[in-house]
């Protein structure tokens, strides 16, 4: 790529870089930085357009961007979002929703577990707040601040939620915060995207029927409710009432092929070594080589979030579009893998998952999920960013 071809791009694509490296393709930066995740901003909007196809156009979207936007960069992603018209964001916490405010995000930011200690800023970012319990409705309650809150109830998963039978007393205690008004009625799906399990997630949308039907009975308002998530969108629609909140399917990270994974991994080889028969490999030496053996040294480990669990043959990356067992313990920052049958050379990039390595494989070999995996990527690791076909 000339120079000036490289700055054209920069140009282009410089509002989605908040605190970020300038964006551009993987051969542009490559020279700057071993390892990159390369993101893909068009992909965000056609996974967007799918999940819409299986809604009502009315049925408003609750963007997920927590834990760094699923490791993908919580702002960046946001931004995208915000011009794709989403409704609001969803966070974890106050500091996850102070970096989108001070970003410039307008669209309402919701934080999923509050704490009181957290007020102050809470109320200098105008932030949402999810109440799960009469504690928290209480500590904001008597702030005597106007607050937005978002009522979750439990439908069966017991980790946060009032309970149904808690309703009426809901209804009377809201009669002291006149401050706060009620956005939304949400719950949480456990187990939508496994079909042996459904029996599970139905008996969860009858729950949140009851809640429904009852809060309807007892305040005269009609918020949103939301209950689907990513799989609960693709698989259970006719329980999407009038929002639904969507995570991991905003990253293409999901069996249905409609969906776009949005990103890349990858790093490159910065060494390569030629071994002989009885050659030991990383920490502890638990390979032996067999016989000549020609490695190569990645520097991408497991404080990069390559899980421990893949060394040792169990998993693999590519060169060269040629899988190549990861050999030997995975250390902090580096991996070794076999490149015996290719004919790699130093500097050639290594493919950690995309096109040839998925997502999904890699946690098959790890027993993990996604989402901890996503999560689990070092901030560290260069996030570049552009919309391209």
């Amino acid at each position: 790529m000339t120079k000036n071809k490289l700055k054209l791009v920069k140009k282009i694509n410089t509002k989605h870089c908040v605190g970020h490296v300038l964006t551009g393709n993987y051969q542009a930066m490559n020279k700057f930085h071993e390892s990159v995740f390369d993101i893909n901003l068009l992909n965000i909007s056609k996974n967007i357009n799918y999940l819409k196809s299986k809604l009502r156009q009315s049925t408003k979207i609750i963007a997920v961007v927590k834990a760094y936007g699923y490791g993908h960069g919580d702002v960046e992603i946001a931004q995208e979002l915000e011009n794709l018209n989403v409704h609001a964001f969803w966070v974890a916490d106050f500091e996850e929703g102070v970096i989108l405010r001070k970003a410039g995000l307008k669209k309402p930011i919701i934080i999923a577990n509050p704490s009181p200690r957290s007020t102050e800023k809470i109320l200098k970012y105008n932030l949402d707040v999810v109440i799960y319990n009469f504690r928290l409705l209480d500590s904001f309650g008597k702030l005597n601040k106007k607050i937005k809150i978002h009522l979750k109830f439990n439908t069966g998963m017991n980790r946060f939620g009032f309970e149904e039978t808690d309703l009426i007393d809901l209804k009377k205690r809201m009669t002291e915060y006149p401050c706060l008004s009620i956005e939304s009625v949400c719950s949480h799906l456990s187990s939508s995207g496994n079909a042996n399990k459904d029996h599970i997630t139905l008996k969860q949308m009858s729950a949140f029927e009851k809640i429904i039907s009852s809060f309807k009975r007892n305040f005269s308002i009609e918020p949103l409710f939301h209950i689907l998530n990513t799989n609960g969108v693709l698989r259970f629609a006719k329980y999407q009432y009038n929002s639904v909140r969507i995570g991991i399917g905003i990253f293409g990270v999901n069996k249905d092929k409609n969906l776009l994974q949005i990103g890349s991994l990858s790093s490159s080889i910065s060494q390569i070594r030629n071994l002989k028969k009885g050659d030991l490999i990383g920490y502890d030496a638990t390979y032996i080589c067999k016989k000549k053996t020609r490695i190569a040294i990645v520097p991408f480990g497991y404080a990069d979030g390559l899980d421990r669990n893949l060394g040792n043959q169990k998993g693999s990356l590519f060169v060269n579009e040629k899988s190549c067992k990861i050999i030997g313990n995975i250390s902090m920052d580096s991996c070794a893998i076999d490149i015996t049958q290719t004919d790699a050379k130093e500097g050639d990039r290594v493919e950690i998952f995309g096109i040839k390595n998925s997502i999904y494989k890699i946690c098959t070999q790890t027993n993990s999920i996604p989402y901890e995996f996503l999560s689990k990527i070092n901030r560290r690791i260069k996030r570049i960013y552009h919309s391209t076909f």
